[in-house]
């Protein structure tokens, strides 16, 4: 289980505890964060779960397929080294701490 830092857009703060083996917006959508919509519920066919992730978290991350780069390109300003799909990332232990900040919008 990972302690997750969700931020929105106008700086509320939720921090939740995420199951190992969920993804980080599945992580949100259980707990009814505001701001990841999931329109596709996780098959990487959309980008309404973007997120921005604290720089110190970015490169502890798996990379980034293919897949997701050509979605990301659909996100609301997305920013090089920081811009993720939430539902392919992978929750375990060693997200704990984790801290995602929300986009003003989903597109």
């Amino acid at each position: 289980m990972a302690k997750i830092t969700y931020i929105e857009h106008n700086g509320t703060e939720h921090v939740v505890d995420v199951d190992n083996g969920l993804t980080v917006m599945e992580g949100a959508r259980d707990n009814n964060i505001p701001g990841i919509e999931a329109d596709c519920g996780g098959a990487c066919a959309c980008s309404t779960c973007h997120a921005y992730i604290a720089p110190e978290w970015f490169d502890k991350l798996d990379g980034i397929d293919a897949m997701e780069e050509d979605m990301l390109e659909f996100a609301w300003n997305p920013e090089p080294g920081r811009s993720r799909l939430t539902c392919q990332i992978r929750v375990t232990d060693a997200l704990d701490g984790l801290v995602v900040q929300l986009p003003e919008k989903q597109i």
